[in-house]
């Protein structure tokens, strides 16, 4: 009965440990200059684990750059960019992240966002990150429309080694459960 109670432990442990939560930026408006981003973001407690989905028009872009660059829509020097209308930027570790639309016209009327990404002192490790799918940015996972703001990716596309755990310890738990 013990052996039955331990794997049970483990198999939850495993489930919650890999669910995350997907955020649409800026709803269903997306990312674009008619967005509210500072009103978006302003309710929303971001956790490494999470990952912004951003689902833009072909003629605007989102860069990655620093706090300084920011404040004044410097695109010049970038962390990161990307392009293709359908970007998941995976929230690996904790702290300030900052996205701009390359366009600085529009970043200067507001199409930025300044996300706080809660640190819980673990960071996850590049592979537990969304993987990019062929045809997509580098650095992206492109992921299908969501229609809700807020979505539970747990064993999605993207996160498939989060599902590996998930499935072993499953299949542990019923062959501790056939072996008793």
């Amino acid at each position: 009965m013990e052996k039955l109670f331990l794997l049970s432990v483990v198999f939850s442990l495993a489930i919650i440990t890999c669910s995350a939560t997907t955020y649409t930026v800026g709803d269903n408006s997306g990312w674009d200059i008619s967005t509210n981003l500072e009103t978006w973001v302003a309710d929303k407690n971001f956790k490494i684990g999470d990952a912004l989905l951003f689902q833009y028009s072909s003629t605007n872009s989102v860069d990655e750059v620093t706090k300084e660059n920011f404040g004044t829509c410097n695109t010049t020097k970038v962390l990161a960019s990307y392009g293709n209308g359908n970007t998941t930027v995976p929230l690996t570790r904790g702290g300030d992240r900052y996205f701009v639309c390359g366009n600085k016209l529009y970043c200067l009327g507001g199409m930025k966002l300044h996300v706080h990404v809660e640190d819980d002192g673990k960071s996850i490790s590049p592979t537990m990150a969304p993987k990019a799918e062929a045809g997509s940015d580098q650095r992206t996972a492109t992921l299908p429309e969501s229609p809700s703001t807020k979505k539970s990716t747990q064993f999605s596309k993207g996160d498939a080694n989060c599902a590996h755990i998930v499935y072993t310890a499953l299949a542990a738990t019923l062959y501790g459960m056939l072996k008793i």
